[in-house]
């Protein structure tokens, strides 16, 4: 699944470096919307059209994983709406996550990639849940990257239930009134052990954020394409994170620090492509 920068073609390498390998965005997510339009233009079955954007899914998964400086990248790949669609596609998007994981699985470990989910996947069929469970599993100890994919995914619901906990342990006395701060609250959601958001990518054009990561976006930059997710690829990602990177984020304040707002820790540092 990975390829190391000196496999890109010598455009994408001529473009990436431009980036700035200090201004990195660590975590970046993605709606990846359009897989059903692209499918329509071409006459085919919604379902040719989640396989094409299985294939751009990997795309960037490589392109985030070897370019450095990006620590995380959270896919949107099922919303808890999206049971709403016919059975039968529905069905087949099971189908096209199992076969992902078998196919990717041992490529994440090879690669040091740990997957993970967000998400109520416990309502997923039970042969989803096995293989997404092997895959946790098998990369529960790698470090380098995540690959963090929303699935059966809605943030309201998300912070329903850390508002619940919250009350829970409130009620327990396991937690004071006055302990209570936006980190306790941001520890009980599904995103508690990953970088702050800082980046959020829509394809399709839509300028909607369809009830994704509402907490975590709070601060983070958007960046809306009119590309269909089958047709977006690395070079449209250096033209986001291009983007990005000449924004000035002041965070609510009079003027950008950027060194100073990037979370704890150290990120992988950012490759420079050569010539």
């Amino acid at each position: 699944m990975i390829r190391r920068a000196q496999d890109w073609d010598p455009a994408l390498r001529e473009k990436a470096r431009q980036l700035d390998p200090r201004r990195m965005p660590r975590h970046i997510a993605f709606i990846m919307d359009g897989n059903g339009r692209w499918a329509r233009q071409r006459r085919r079955h919604r379902l040719m059209g989640h396989r094409e954007g299985i294939k751009t899914a990997k795309r960037i998964i490589r392109f985030c994983h070897d370019v450095g400086g990006i620590d995380c990248i959270t896919l949107f790949a099922f919303s808890t709406e999206n049971w709403k669609r016919p059975k039968l596609e529905v069905s087949g998007l099971m189908m096209l996550l199992k076969y992902f994981l078998r196919r990717e699985t041992a490529e994440m470990v090879e690669n040091d990639i740990r997957f993970r989910t967000i998400g109520r996947t416990d309502e997923f069929p039970s042969f989803v849940q096995r293989e997404l469970q092997r895959t946790r599993d098998a990369t529960a100890a790698c470090r380098s990257f995540t690959l963090n994919v929303a699935l059966n995914y809605g943030a309201r619901r998300e912070i329903l239930e850390a508002a619940m906990e919250l009350h829970r342990r409130l009620d327990l006395g396991e937690l004071k009134p006055d302990q209570v701060d936006e980190s306790v609250f941001e520890n009980l959601l599904y995103t508690a052990d990953l970088p702050d958001l800082d980046l959020l990518i829509r394809t399709s054009g839509e300028h909607r954020i369809s009830n994704f990561l509402l907490w975590q976006a709070a601060y983070a930059e958007l960046y809306v394409t009119p590309a269909l997710w089958p047709d977006f690829g690395p070079s449209e990602l250096v033209d986001a994170i291009l983007d990005y990177q000449h924004r000035e984020r002041r965070f609510g304040g009079l003027r950008s620090d950027f060194a100073a707002t990037r979370s704890g820790g150290t990120s992988r540092p950012a490759i420079q492509p050569a010539h």
